[in-house]
Order: structure tokens, then C-alpha cells, then sequence
């Protein structure tokens, strides 16, 4: 009977273990999924401060492509992970904007939502280099239509820079 009862709880042991470990396993994928992409052939995200963006995006006379996002928001994981890495939109929005991505519910990212009115996540932001919008788009989309508004963005953009 004893060895029968050691068996029986190494047993309950393992399988408490086992489930540890893949409650772990799923929260570091979620965690990870997160995170500003770093793909070398998506969009690449600007990785220092607010301030520090609009300083960049003022030293090299390009736009700001702000994405406001929240670490719960099913289709703001999408977005990264789709569209976010897709290489032509990369190629686009690497070229033409200083890209930054926000978590809406942390750090800077309170603060813009707040300025920005955000009312949805994912919110898509195209700013000139004093922060203010020129146009803004919520919800998932896909690469060929972000690219389709930061080509309208930059048409915009000109039109304002011209005017002031």
C-alpha cells in the first residue's frame, strides 16, 4: 500500500508540474507578443523616449507613425504580427516615418492617448514633428491599406508643410 501511495503523489506531482510549466510556457508567449516588432524586414520601431521621437522626427524632417496599442488587445497582437511585418510595408514606412509604438495603458503612451483622445485600440496616429495628427485610423488592418494611409498621410503632410 505504501508504495502504492508514493506512486499515486509523484505522480499528482508530476502532473502539477507539468501544468506549472505550461502555464509559464503560454504567459512568456503572450508577454512576448507584446513587444514593438524588430523584424529586419518589417517596420521598425523607434525604441527611446516620446520626446526623443519628436526630437528625431524634427532632426530628419519625417513623420511620426505613432501605433497606440494595449497588451490585451487581440487585434493590436494581429497588427504586429501581420502587418507590422510585412516587408513592403516596412520598406514604406521605414523610408518615410520615424515609427513608435505606445502601450496606451503605460509610461508615454498614458500621456499620448490622453492628448490623442484614444478611444479604440489598436489607434494608428500619422504626426507631423510637433506631435500634432494629420490622420489617424483605428482596428486592424492589413499591410497594403497601411500603406495606402501612409501614402495619404504623406500627400497631407506636404500640402500642410507647404501651407505653414
Amino acid at each position: 500500500m505504501s508504495n502504492y501511495i508514493n506512486t499515486y503523489t509523484m505522480r499528482i506531482r508530476l502532473i502539477f508540474v507539468t501544468a506549472l510549466i505550461s502555464i509559464w510556457s503560454i504567459q512568456s508567449t503572450f508577454a512576448q507578443s507584446n513587444k514593438p516588432i524588430a523584424n529586419a524586414s518589417g517596420i521598425q520601431f523607434f525604441e527611446g523616449t516620446w520626446d526623443e521621437a519628436l526630437a528625431l522626427s524634427k532632426k530628419e524632417g519625417k513623420p511620426i507613425f505613432l501605433d497606440v496599442y494595449a497588451t490585451w488587445c487581440g487585434p493590436c497582437k494581429m497588427l504586429k504580427r501581420n502587418t507590422f511585418s510585412n516587408a513592403e510595408a516596412g520598406k514604406y514606412f521605414n523610408k518615410h516615418f520615424i515609427n513608435v509604438a505606445l502601450d496606451g495603458e503605460k509610461g508615454d503612451g498614458i500621456k499620448m492617448a490622453r492628448k490623442l483622445n484614444v478611444q479604440a485600440y489598436p489607434s494608428l496616429y500619422i504626426l507631423d514633428s510637433n506631435g500634432n495628427k494629420l490622420m489617424t485610423k483605428t482596428g486592424y488592418i492589413q499591410a497594403k491599406e497601411l500603406i495606402k494611409f501612409g501614402k495619404q498621410a504623406m500627400a497631407r503632410g506636404t500640402k500642410l508643410a507647404v501651407l505653414n
